[in-house]
């Protein structure tokens, strides 16, 4: 590792040195000068070429898993494992704590829950029976609400959405019945 810029590292790989954005915890165990493993992770747009760097593979599945929530970027990903440890971060999406997530720069309240609906069974952790009770109570098991919210609903908005639909009907055909509604 050549130096420490900001939220990043500078790496040297055979002469040439990449730009690595890390954990804030993180850095003050890479000091420079030093050899560094890290995880990558590799994000493209259009106008940017972003490296994302971990120590460890665990922490690097974790940012995989929070990039693949709708309305999560690779940079709120990185402001949400900067929130707090692995632990922590795993902990708070498991037993639904959207206030610990919000914490995070750039993260709201609706983009947080929608991370515990669709993380919750997913971070290697029992899942809390209460974790979603802010959808509601008849939307904590309705997949039509977990669907609509993964369309980029918020929790409340895709229940109340369904609030006039027959129950009976198949998940799919609530589903489209709620989005003509709107």
């Amino acid at each position: 590792m050549i130096e420490h810029d900001g939220n990043s590292i500078v790496v040297d790989c055979n002469g040439i040195g990449y730009g690595v954005l890390i954990p804030v915890d993180e850095q003050s165990k890479l000091p420079v000068g030093s050899p560094a493993d890290l995880f990558i992770a590799e994000h493209i747009k259009e106008d940017a070429h972003d490296l994302f760097g971990f120590s460890g593979k665990s922490r690097k599945m974790l940012f995989d898993l929070l990039t693949s929530v709708n309305g999560i970027g690779p940079k709120a990903a990185m402001a949400i494992l900067n929130i707090g440890s692995e632990g922590q971060v795993r902990s708070a999406i498991a037993s639904g704590d959207t206030k610990f997530i919000t914490a995070a720069k750039g993260v709201g309240k609706k983009v947080a829950e929608r991370a515990v609906v669709d993380l919750k069974n997913k971070v290697g952790l029992e899942a809390s029976d209460d974790a979603t009770d802010f959808l509601g109570d008849a939307a904590s098991t309705d997949e039509a609400v977990e669907a609509l919210v993964a369309l980029g609903h918020s929790p409340q908005d895709a229940a109340e959405m369904l609030r006039g639909v027959d129950q009976s009907l198949p998940t799919n055909e609530r589903i489209k019945h709620a989005l003509r509604s709107r």
